[in-house]
């Protein structure tokens, strides 16, 4: 008995991975024959239709027409109708008074204090070592230059987060306690979430015109989701036991929320509040397209005058100050670790000049903690205040803090001073330079920078926009939208997808519909090239997995508006730029996916592979990559939506299709309508590849007690 067990277990691992392999191929043959029926139908109606090829102009609603109609209405009855006299103008008003005052008080503040008051708040989530990056990271925005636009960023960020908070909390508790409300707003918090950021700026601009706060109030609209979700999670999750005794005791339902069920879910609600405030940095970038100022303007205007090296000095700071907002509110939220009085990794801590310089550290800390603590006591005492006393850092921290404004306010010296600067945009500028004098071209017209763009557009780009735009009768591109959705969901899919795609064309987008989809199936398919290898080599080796993560967590990090500055340095201005930033911008969720997937595969399946036999290239390929193909797929629907998403936004440096149109909507106010509708195809567009991936990641998911 005791030998018979192990056998026992790869061999009933090995008649399952038999059975799943024999219904893979039996899958595989369905499909394949259902493939060959559908190319023939659709080989079928394009012969008997080759004469139709683009959408007809016939055909088209004038919707554009309509919105530049009601954008010349707002402007001439901005002033007397009572919507906007009672509702928009107060709303405008009360936003643009907000974010003066804010605006104003940062500027005010002296460059000194700001630079503390940020090292100390992060000293005291994070440690020391954090407060100490924190400052220097802060010193950047004025040693290049841009102070009052980092401040000016800040203040945006600061409203319009306060304001998202302020209707994402309430909203989220009231989801908490009512399940009608929860199911409501799920359908509205679902769209909102995969809207690319650009469609927002549009009706905003209609109703509000374009300034700073038309770009708070689409912030807002964009960043709400998180903090409404997660605020109704973490109220949901707090044990039933424990709000059942708050009950017992006589609490009622308004003590209980504030007392037992807020306090408990708070570290969820701050987690919200995280990714609100790094969704409400991404779009206040892109809202530099309305005249939202700031750093995102710096780098418009310098990519605008491809002055590479201002832009990449402005991107920087930006991701300098995501880098600071994320890890600062990750620390108040709890996640993460606090490591106190260590500035360099646990790799160097051996090494002596770096432990010296933390022992002086050490003792300063340990100085000022003294300081703070007499100090505290002295002010507890003389004011009452016995919680003072319990806060020995804080206290001397906001002593110095305001001893250091008032100082500022006397002398007037408050502006950041100019002796503290530097600046590395000529050199970059130079490397633009030689890069297009020397990389764009290696060896006259081989193996260049130029090269590679050239093929990807001329073999690529080009014959797929010509494909699907005008070689190939409108009529055949929808029906095989709609059989491929029938296939993958039903008719319902089919429906829903067929209307989506026709749409393109009803709204008179369909070319540039198609030049976006040629990007989107270029850029996936370079993304899933580089992504899934990846992804199997960092499941297969816990050293590589580790030398990735830092790479893969920078470009999750980044915004994705500045990952257009470095590929212009490669590539100059066009489409193919645009392609290669959102591959980059993509690769993380293609390369983390596969190797989640690889490595949630059964240990027994594995071993049993290897039992029969199989190499570890046979067992990768037939038991790892098959079992982790939900995992993969969903990696790809990720991959999809955000190369959508990022080759719309590279319409700023050329990138043609729907993003350039949505662009000129932005910058050109006889443009809206147009602006508008291509946001409108956008979102078609958008949900259609989401629905039908979402289907085809179903399919691949097994389901329990099924097949």
């Amino acid at each position: 008995m005791t030998t018979a067990a192990p056998s026992a277990a790869p061999s009933e691992a090995s008649s399952t991975i038999e059975a799943r392999l024999t219904q893979d191929r039996q899958r595989r043959i369905r499909s394949g024959g259902g493939l060959a029926i559908g190319v023939a139908v659709l080989v079928a109606v394009q012969i008997a239709l080759s004469s139709l090829g683009g959408f007809p102009e016939s055909l088209v609603i004038p919707l554009a027409d309509w919105i530049d109609d009601a954008r010349r209405w707002v402007i001439n009855n901005q002033t007397s109708h009572w919507s906007f006299s009672f509702f928009f103008n107060p709303v405008s008003d009360m936003i643009d008074w907000g974010l003066r005052a804010v605006e104003w008080f940062l500027l005010w503040l002296p460059w000194y204090v700001v630079v503390g008051a940020t090292a100390m708040i992060a000293t005291s989530v994070l440690g020391l070592r954090a407060g100490l990056l924190t400052g220097v990271g802060v010193l950047y925005f004025g040693a290049i230059g841009l102070w009052t636009e980092s401040l000016q960023t800040v203040a945006l960020m600061a409203v319009a987060v306060a304001i998202s908070v302020a209707i994402g909390v309430p909203v989220g508790i009231a989801a908490a306690r009512y399940d009608r409300l929860q199911q409501a707003l799920r359908p509205a918090l679902d769209a909102m979430q995969t809207l690319p950021a650009f469609v927002y700026l549009i009706p905003v601009v209609l109703l509000f015109g374009v300034a700073r706060v038309p770009a708070i109030i689409a912030t807002v609209v964009y960043a709400l989701p998180p903090v409404i979700r997660l605020t109704n999670l973490g109220i949901r999750t707090v044990p039933a036991a424990t709000v059942e005794a708050a009950e017992m005791f006589g609490a009622t339902p308004r003590q209980t929320l504030r007392k037992v069920q807020f306090p408990l879910a708070l570290p969820s609600v701050l987690t919200g509040i995280n990714q609100t405030i790094m969704m409400a940095l991404s779009i206040v970038v892109i809202a530099a397209l309305i005249g939202a100022g700031g750093l995102g303007q710096v780098v418009l205007v310098s990519l605008r005058g491809l002055f590479v090296g201002r832009a990449l000095e402005a991107g920087l700071a930006i991701v300098v100050l995501a880098v600071i907002m994320d890890r600062v509110t990750h620390g108040a939220a709890g996640i993460g670790t606090r490591r106190r009085l260590r500035l360099m990794p646990d790799t160097l801590a051996h090494v002596k000049p770096i432990r010296w310089v933390e022992g002086v550290l050490s003792s300063i800390d340990g100085g000022l903690s003294r300081a703070g603590s007499m100090m505290a006591v002295r002010m507890s005492r003389k004011l009452g205040v016995e919680a003072l006393g319990r806060h020995p850092r804080k206290v001397l921290g906001g002593a110095l803090l305001l001893a250091g404004t008032l100082v500022g306010a006397v002398s007037g010296r408050v502006e950041f001073p100019g002796a503290i600067s530097f600046s590395f945009a000529d050199r970059i500028d130079w490397l633009v330079d030689w890069v297009r004098d020397n990389l764009y071209e290696i060896g006259g017209t081989w193996f260049g920078t130029g090269w590679f763009s050239d093929s990807i557009t001329i073999y690529a780009v080009t014959p797929l926009r010509e494909l699907f735009s005008s070689d190939l009768a409108w009529p055949v591109v929808v029906l095989a939208v709609a059989l491929a959705s029938w296939r993958l969901g039903g008719p319902a899919l089919a429906a829903f997808c067929t209307a989506c795609a026709a749409g393109l064309g009803f709204l008179g987008m369909w070319t540039l519909s198609m030049d976006t989809f040629a990007q989107v199936i270029v850029a996936v398919a370079m993304a899933i090239l580089c992504g899934i290898p990846l992804g199997v080599l960092a499941a297969r080796s816990d050293r590589f997995e580790r030398m990735l993560k830092p790479v893969l967590d920078f470009l999750q990090t980044i915004p994705s508006f500045v990952l257009l500055v470095p590929v212009i340095i490669m590539f100059n201005v066009g489409r193919i730029p645009g392609i290669i930033a959102s591959v980059l911008y993509a690769l993380p969720a293609a390369t983390r996916l596969t190797n989640l997937g690889i490595r949630q595969v059964a240990g027994e399946a594995t071993e049993a592979s290897r039992a029969f036999g199989a190499t570890r290239g046979q067992t990768l390929r037939k038991v790892q990559l098959p079992l982790a193909a939900p995992s993969i797929i969903a990696g790809i629907n990720q991959t999809v939506m955000l190369v959508l998403a990022m080759v719309v936004i590279a319409g700023l440096v050329g990138g043609g299709g729907l993003g350039l149109e949505t662009v000129k909507g932005l910058r050109r106010t006889d443009s809206v309508g147009s602006g508008f509708v291509a946001g409108m195809a956008i979102v078609l567009l958008a949900m259609l590849l989401d629905r039908m991936l979402q289907a085809w990641t179903r399919r691949f998911t097994p389901v329990e007690g099924g097949n």
